[in-house]
């Protein structure tokens, strides 16, 4: 015989109330319970909400026909030589490091010279064997020249006789060249200082084999200096050809000096897309040596932009894109803006943005199209 869940019921109903009769109640009472019992066997997979993402803004400012835009660049000699040997070899030593002043004929480096050595000493063999001939052919001639006269010799004697003088003339002419080229070659197994300056590059050390032209190391000549910096617009710098710039210290923005426009790279670096723009400074500080970062202030003047972190910037199918914060519902909306320029902190915006909204500019490579966020923290 088979127990059911009511059978159950009904005898604890009987043994509790033994005086009531509640069996009318007892159909409820099951359904009750097994409402009870569906209701916690329930879809426990179901996951709540995803809560509002906390976002940081910006206002979007007012458009402005100008902006100042920092730019950061360093110092540079404005000559700089790359020095290296002119013949194949083995590095011997090497006299300076980077940073070591020298001066003009200094001995900066040295290769191993024994084949040019034994070179010369051939060479100087060769003109001595050379110049040797020559004197016992000029004799010869002297004597033929002298028995002419007198019938004691043919013709054709002399002109072999000059003949062999001519030919020793010319060998010995040949060694004196050949000499001197066995000496130019010992003399380069040491690489000079064509003009004073600070080394700035060294390429190699002791022991490493070189081939001719080989970059060893870098000099820095002269005492001119030049800021050099990577801009995106060099119209704003070419406009002002023959101005003052004030560059000042990275470190130190008090110490400022005034430069001029030098040059500007008439082709853009492939990788950055950057022109480089040389400033020849007026009497540096000694603060401004050879290799310190500086900045410059350049006022951008053109159509009105507004400028917005770097940080706000994204993409939208390849083309600059800003995520919009929809004030109503509390959403992102990924939007392309026309970008006008940029610096190293700073973009601009020409069309695509209107003032007043709210621009998301932190973590914006982990924000997607529609999603729920809570703004918080507001810059500008």
């Amino acid at each position: 015989m088979t127990v059911t869940l009511t059978d159950y019921v009904r005898h604890a109903v009987r043994h509790l109330h033994p005086c009531i009769c509640l069996a009318p109640l007892i159909p409820a009472a099951c359904l009750l319970v097994l409402t009870v019992i569906l209701t916690g066997c329930g879809d426990k997979s179901r996951k709540p909400a995803a809560p509002a993402r906390p976002v940081r803004v910006v206002i979007a400012p007012l458009p402005s026909a100008s902006a100042t835009v920092p730019l950061t660049g360093e110092i540079r000699a404005q000559e700089e030589v790359t020095l290296g040997f002119r013949l194949d070899g083995r590095v011997l030593s090497r006299a300076v490091d980077v940073g070591d002043p020298v001066v003009a004929g200094q001995v900066l480096a040295t290769q191993e010279s024994g084949t040019s050595r034994n070179q010369l000493n051939s060479a100087q063999a060769d003109l001595d064997s050379a110049r040797a001939a020559e004197q016992v052919a000029a004799l010869n001639l002297r004597r033929m020249q002298l028995l002419m006269p007198g019938g004691a010799i043919a013709r054709t004697q002399l002109d072999s006789a000059q003949s062999d003088w001519q030919t020793a003339r010319s060998r010995r002419l040949s060694s004196e060249d050949s000499l001197k080229t066995a000496r130019e070659n010992l003399s380069w197994a040491q690489l000079t200082a064509p003009a004073e300056g600070v080394i700035t590059q060294v390429s190699v050390a002791a022991g490493q084999v070189v081939s001719a032209g080989q970059t060893v190391m870098t000099l820095a000549s002269g005492r001119g200096r030049d800021a050099v910096f990577d801009v995106a617009s060099p119209q704003s710098l070419s406009q002002q050809t023959g101005g003052t710039f004030n560059v000042s210290l990275l470190s130190d923005p008090s110490v400022v000096t005034a430069g001029h426009l030098r040059d500007i790279s008439p082709q853009a670096d492939p990788q950055t897309r950057t022109w480089r723009v040389r400033l020849t400074l007026d009497n540096p500080p000694p603060a401004m040596a050879l290799g310190a970062s500086v900045q410059l202030s350049l006022v951008h003047a053109g159509k009105p932009v507004i400028a917005l972190p770097a940080s706000a910037l994204t993409r939208a199918g390849g083309n600059p894109a800003l995520f919009i914060v929809n004030t109503q519902t509390q959403t992102l909306h990924l939007r392309p803006v026309v970008l006008e320029g940029y610096s190293a902190s700073d973009i601009f915006i020409s069309s695509g943005l209107s003032p007043g909204e709210k621009v998301v500019i932190a973590g914006v490579s982990q924000l997607r199209e529609g999603e729920k966020v809570m703004p918080g923290e507001s810059a500008g």
